[in-house]
């Protein structure tokens, strides 16, 4: 099989991923597989889009890889929402995933069990978030205020100048990018 092993460590100062990255080659090395790569990101948990995360999906989607391993859960994922996606994705692909450190292996029974109950976890979350979003809202509403973005205001000089620039043939993006209007805007306007 063709392993990937992915670590990530918050700060670049402070931790050093080698005690993850030690573990996880002495693993792939018990298991007796070809080790496709090594990704590092040095970068705080919260950001969804890490480099070499985004290189370890791009093998698996090009099918170059056969199992990631990571030494602990919340080295991947940025929530339970992102972590479960990636595992989907992953599912899908024929990816199998290893969590060292959580004794989850995606690859067994039991592993696949406890797949499904991080995504009833992770739907559990959507609604608790749903829930409060409309709570908000409705109190919002009893207080007078209106959820959203405010509405634009179109002045009669903007508005010529995008029916102008239609007629001349410019596409939407084109308009966008000289007016500095977001395209879904305009749609919203002159569709």
């Amino acid at each position: 099989m063709r392993a990937v092993l992915y670590a990530r460590v918050s700060t670049t100062d402070k931790q050093d991923p080698e005690m993850q990255l030690a573990e996880l080659r002495e693993y792939a090395s018990r298991r007796g597989w070809e080790l496709g790569g090594t990704f590092v990101d040095r970068t705080g948990g919260t950001r969804e889009s890490r480099p070499a995360l985004d290189e370890v999906m791009s093998l698996c989607q090009q099918r170059k890889v056969d199992v990631v391993v990571v030494w602990k859960l919340d080295r991947l994922g940025r929530s339970l929402k992102h972590l479960v996606n990636i595992l989907a994705e992953w599912e899908t692909l024929g990816v199998a995933f290893i969590s060292l450190r959580d004794n989850l292996d995606l690859t067994t029974p039991s592993g696949k069990l406890m797949f499904h109950v991080i995504g009833a976890m992770a739907e559990f979350e959507r609604a608790l978030i749903q829930e409060r979003v409309k709570a908000g809202l409705a109190q919002a509403k009893r207080e007078g205020r209106c959820g959203g973005r405010p509405k634009r205001v179109w002045r009669p000089k903007t508005e010529r100048r995008v029916r102008q620039l239609r007629t001349e043939g410019k596409s939407w993006q084109d308009i966008s990018q000289e007016m500095g209007i977001p395209v879904g805007t305009l749609h919203a306007k002159f569709r």
